[in-house]
Protein backbone atom coordinates (compact mmCIF):
# COMPACT_ATOMS: atom_id res chain seq x y z
CA UNK A 1 0.00 0.00 0.00
CA UNK A 2 1.38 3.47 -0.85
CA UNK A 3 2.20 5.97 1.85
CA UNK A 4 -0.59 8.40 2.76
CA UNK A 5 -0.46 11.94 1.41
CA UNK A 6 -1.33 13.37 4.83
CA UNK A 7 -0.85 11.78 8.24
CA UNK A 8 -1.90 13.28 11.57
CA UNK A 9 -0.86 11.65 14.84
CA UNK A 10 -2.43 12.99 18.05
CA UNK A 11 -2.49 16.47 16.51
CA UNK A 12 -3.79 19.19 18.81
CA UNK A 13 -4.21 22.94 18.60
CA UNK A 14 -4.53 25.49 21.38
CA UNK A 15 -4.77 29.23 20.80
CA UNK A 16 -4.48 32.10 23.26
CA UNK A 17 -7.69 34.08 23.72
CA UNK A 18 -8.76 36.90 26.01
CA UNK A 19 -9.43 34.42 28.82
CA UNK A 20 -6.23 32.43 28.30
CA UNK A 21 -5.46 29.34 26.26
CA UNK A 22 -8.37 27.77 24.37
CA UNK A 23 -8.18 24.14 23.23
CA UNK A 24 -9.41 23.92 19.63
CA UNK A 25 -8.41 20.40 18.55
CA UNK A 26 -7.72 17.36 20.71
CA UNK A 27 -5.62 14.36 19.65
CA UNK A 28 -6.63 14.10 15.99
CA UNK A 29 -5.23 10.98 14.29
CA UNK A 30 -6.07 10.25 10.66
CA UNK A 31 -4.67 9.56 7.19
CA UNK A 32 -5.55 10.90 3.75
CA UNK A 33 -4.66 8.86 0.66
CA UNK A 34 -3.49 9.96 -2.78
CA UNK A 35 -6.35 10.85 -5.10
CA UNK A 36 -8.92 10.72 -2.31
CA UNK A 37 -11.63 13.32 -1.80
CA UNK A 38 -12.21 13.77 1.92
CA UNK A 39 -14.99 15.85 3.44
CA UNK A 40 -14.69 17.41 6.90
CA UNK A 41 -18.15 18.00 8.38
CA UNK A 42 -19.64 18.90 11.73
CA UNK A 43 -21.43 21.72 13.55
CA UNK A 44 -20.07 25.26 13.62
CA UNK A 45 -17.20 25.54 16.08
CA UNK A 46 -16.35 21.85 15.90
CA UNK A 47 -12.82 22.53 14.58
CA UNK A 48 -13.22 21.70 10.89
CA UNK A 49 -11.50 24.79 9.50
CA UNK A 50 -8.80 24.63 12.17
CA UNK A 51 -8.06 21.04 11.16
CA UNK A 52 -7.80 22.07 7.52
CA UNK A 53 -5.42 24.90 8.49
CA UNK A 54 -3.20 22.40 10.34
CA UNK A 55 -3.09 20.18 7.25
CA UNK A 56 -1.93 23.15 5.18
CA UNK A 57 0.60 24.40 7.71
CA UNK A 58 -1.39 27.61 8.04
CA UNK A 59 -1.63 26.93 11.77
CA UNK A 60 1.11 25.26 13.76
CA UNK A 61 0.05 22.25 15.82
CA UNK A 62 0.69 22.65 19.54
CA UNK A 63 0.91 18.90 19.98
CA UNK A 64 1.40 15.74 17.93
CA UNK A 65 2.74 15.52 14.38
CA UNK A 66 1.48 16.32 10.88
CA UNK A 67 3.20 14.78 7.87
CA UNK A 68 2.44 15.86 4.31
CA UNK A 69 4.03 14.09 1.34
CA UNK A 70 6.61 12.63 3.70
CA UNK A 71 7.56 16.00 5.21
CA UNK A 72 6.99 16.77 8.90
CA UNK A 73 5.14 20.10 8.89
CA UNK A 74 5.50 20.43 12.65
CA UNK A 75 9.28 20.80 12.29
CA UNK A 76 9.17 23.50 9.61
CA UNK A 77 9.44 27.24 10.22
CA UNK A 78 7.14 29.77 8.51
CA UNK A 79 9.42 30.16 5.48
CA UNK A 80 9.70 26.42 5.03
CA UNK A 81 5.94 25.99 5.28
CA UNK A 82 5.35 28.77 2.73
CA UNK A 83 7.71 27.12 0.25
CA UNK A 84 6.13 23.72 0.84
CA UNK A 85 2.65 25.11 0.17
CA UNK A 86 3.88 26.93 -2.93
CA UNK A 87 5.25 23.73 -4.42
CA UNK A 88 2.66 21.21 -3.26
CA UNK A 89 -0.64 22.71 -2.11
CA UNK A 90 -3.52 24.80 -3.38
CA UNK A 91 -5.87 26.46 -0.89
CA UNK A 92 -9.38 27.79 -1.59
CA UNK A 93 -11.03 29.93 1.08
CA UNK A 94 -14.70 30.82 1.56
CA UNK A 95 -13.90 34.53 1.24
CA UNK A 96 -11.99 34.27 -2.08
CA UNK A 97 -8.95 36.36 -0.89
CA UNK A 98 -8.26 37.77 -4.34
CA UNK A 99 -5.87 40.71 -4.67
CA UNK A 100 -8.13 43.69 -5.40
CA UNK A 101 -5.57 45.62 -7.45
CA UNK A 102 -4.87 42.69 -9.80
CA UNK A 103 -6.91 41.40 -12.72
CA UNK A 104 -8.23 37.86 -12.74
CA UNK A 105 -5.32 36.80 -14.94
CA UNK A 106 -2.76 38.44 -12.65
CA UNK A 107 -4.32 36.84 -9.57
CA UNK A 108 -4.08 33.38 -11.11
CA UNK A 109 -0.55 33.97 -12.40
CA UNK A 110 0.78 35.19 -9.03
CA UNK A 111 1.61 31.78 -7.47
CA UNK A 112 3.19 30.68 -10.75
CA UNK A 113 5.38 33.77 -10.87
CA UNK A 114 6.41 33.22 -7.25
CA UNK A 115 7.48 29.72 -8.25
CA UNK A 116 9.46 31.13 -11.22
CA UNK A 117 7.31 29.33 -13.78
CA UNK A 118 8.36 30.67 -17.20
CA UNK A 119 4.96 30.33 -18.89
CA UNK A 120 3.03 31.74 -15.91
CA UNK A 121 0.57 33.85 -17.89
CA UNK A 122 -0.29 31.28 -20.60
CA UNK A 123 -0.87 28.69 -17.87
CA UNK A 124 -2.96 31.15 -15.87
CA UNK A 125 -5.07 31.90 -18.94
CA UNK A 126 -5.59 28.18 -19.53
CA UNK A 127 -6.81 27.77 -15.94
CA UNK A 128 -9.23 30.67 -16.35
CA UNK A 129 -10.52 29.03 -19.51
CA UNK A 130 -10.99 25.78 -17.59
CA UNK A 131 -13.31 27.55 -15.13
CA UNK A 132 -15.16 29.39 -17.92
CA UNK A 133 -13.63 32.83 -17.34
CA UNK A 134 -11.26 33.41 -20.24
CA UNK A 135 -13.32 36.43 -21.32
CA UNK A 136 -13.02 37.91 -17.81
CA UNK A 137 -9.23 37.69 -17.64
CA UNK A 138 -8.76 41.48 -17.67
CA UNK A 139 -11.46 42.20 -15.08
CA UNK A 140 -10.74 43.14 -11.48
CA UNK A 141 -12.42 41.38 -8.51
CA UNK A 142 -14.85 44.26 -7.91
CA UNK A 143 -16.04 43.86 -11.51
CA UNK A 144 -17.00 40.22 -10.97
CA UNK A 145 -19.80 38.42 -9.14
CA UNK A 146 -19.17 36.26 -6.09
CA UNK A 147 -19.41 33.11 -8.19
CA UNK A 148 -16.90 34.47 -10.69
CA UNK A 149 -14.49 35.48 -7.92
CA UNK A 150 -14.64 31.97 -6.46
CA UNK A 151 -13.90 30.55 -9.91
CA UNK A 152 -10.82 32.78 -10.10
CA UNK A 153 -9.80 31.55 -6.65
CA UNK A 154 -10.17 27.94 -7.85
CA UNK A 155 -8.10 28.66 -10.94
CA UNK A 156 -5.41 30.29 -8.80
CA UNK A 157 -5.29 27.31 -6.43
CA UNK A 158 -5.06 24.78 -9.26
CA UNK A 159 -2.69 26.66 -11.59
CA UNK A 160 0.51 25.34 -9.89
CA UNK A 161 -0.94 21.82 -10.30
CA UNK A 162 -0.77 21.00 -6.59
CA UNK A 163 -0.71 17.46 -5.28
CA UNK A 164 -2.99 18.50 -2.41
CA UNK A 165 -5.99 20.83 -2.78
CA UNK A 166 -7.56 22.20 0.41
CA UNK A 167 -10.94 23.96 0.31
CA UNK A 168 -12.60 25.70 3.26
CA UNK A 169 -16.37 26.06 2.71
CA UNK A 170 -15.85 26.75 -1.03
CA UNK A 171 -19.58 27.21 -1.62
CA UNK A 172 -20.38 28.97 1.67
CA UNK A 173 -20.72 32.49 0.24
CA UNK A 174 -22.59 31.49 -2.92
CA UNK A 175 -26.20 30.99 -3.93
CA UNK A 176 -27.43 27.51 -4.83
CA UNK A 177 -26.79 27.81 -8.58
CA UNK A 178 -23.25 29.11 -8.19
CA UNK A 179 -22.61 26.63 -5.40
CA UNK A 180 -23.44 23.69 -7.67
CA UNK A 181 -21.20 25.11 -10.40
CA UNK A 182 -18.28 25.46 -7.97
CA UNK A 183 -18.80 21.89 -6.74
CA UNK A 184 -18.55 20.61 -10.31
CA UNK A 185 -15.44 22.69 -10.97
CA UNK A 186 -13.74 21.46 -7.80
CA UNK A 187 -14.13 17.85 -8.81
CA UNK A 188 -13.12 18.62 -12.38
CA UNK A 189 -9.91 20.30 -11.18
CA UNK A 190 -9.19 17.31 -8.96
CA UNK A 191 -9.60 14.95 -11.91
CA UNK A 192 -7.58 17.07 -14.36
CA UNK A 193 -4.56 17.38 -12.09
CA UNK A 194 -4.93 14.16 -10.07
CA UNK A 195 -4.92 16.08 -6.81
CA UNK A 196 -5.97 14.86 -3.39
CA UNK A 197 -8.90 17.03 -2.28
CA UNK A 198 -9.76 17.81 1.35
CA UNK A 199 -12.67 20.15 1.97
CA UNK A 200 -14.63 21.61 4.85
CA UNK A 201 -18.32 21.85 4.08
CA UNK A 202 -21.76 22.29 5.60
CA UNK A 203 -23.33 21.19 2.32
CA UNK A 204 -24.85 17.67 2.47
CA UNK A 205 -24.75 17.54 -1.34
CA UNK A 206 -21.02 18.26 -1.41
CA UNK A 207 -20.33 15.81 1.41
CA UNK A 208 -22.16 13.04 -0.47
CA UNK A 209 -19.81 13.48 -3.42
CA UNK A 210 -16.73 12.82 -1.28
CA UNK A 211 -15.07 9.41 -1.15
CA UNK A 212 -15.00 9.60 2.64
CA UNK A 213 -16.36 11.92 5.33
CA UNK A 214 -14.90 12.65 8.75
CA UNK A 215 -17.22 14.21 11.31
CA UNK A 216 -15.92 16.49 14.03
CA UNK A 217 -17.49 17.59 17.31
CA UNK A 218 -15.90 19.70 20.03
CA UNK A 219 -12.47 19.46 18.43
CA UNK A 220 -12.47 15.66 18.22
CA UNK A 221 -13.32 13.09 15.54
CA UNK A 222 -16.92 12.05 16.26
CA UNK A 223 -16.49 8.29 15.95
CA UNK A 224 -20.01 7.54 17.22
CA UNK A 225 -21.66 9.73 14.59
CA UNK A 226 -19.48 8.27 11.84
CA UNK A 227 -20.34 4.72 12.91
CA UNK A 228 -24.04 5.59 12.96
CA UNK A 229 -23.85 7.15 9.49
CA UNK A 230 -22.12 4.05 8.13
CA UNK A 231 -24.91 1.73 9.29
Amino acid sequence: MPDPVLTLRDASLSLRGNAGMVDILHGISMEVWAGETLGLVGPSGSGKSSLLMLMGGLEQATGGTITALGQDLTRMNEDGLALFRRDNMGVVFQSFHLIATMTALENVATPLELANVKDAFPRALAELEAVGLRDRADHYPNQMSGGEQQRVALARASAPRPRILLADEPTGNLDETNGVAIMDLLFDLRDRHGATLVMVTHSPELARRCDRVIRLRDGRIDLAAMAEAAE
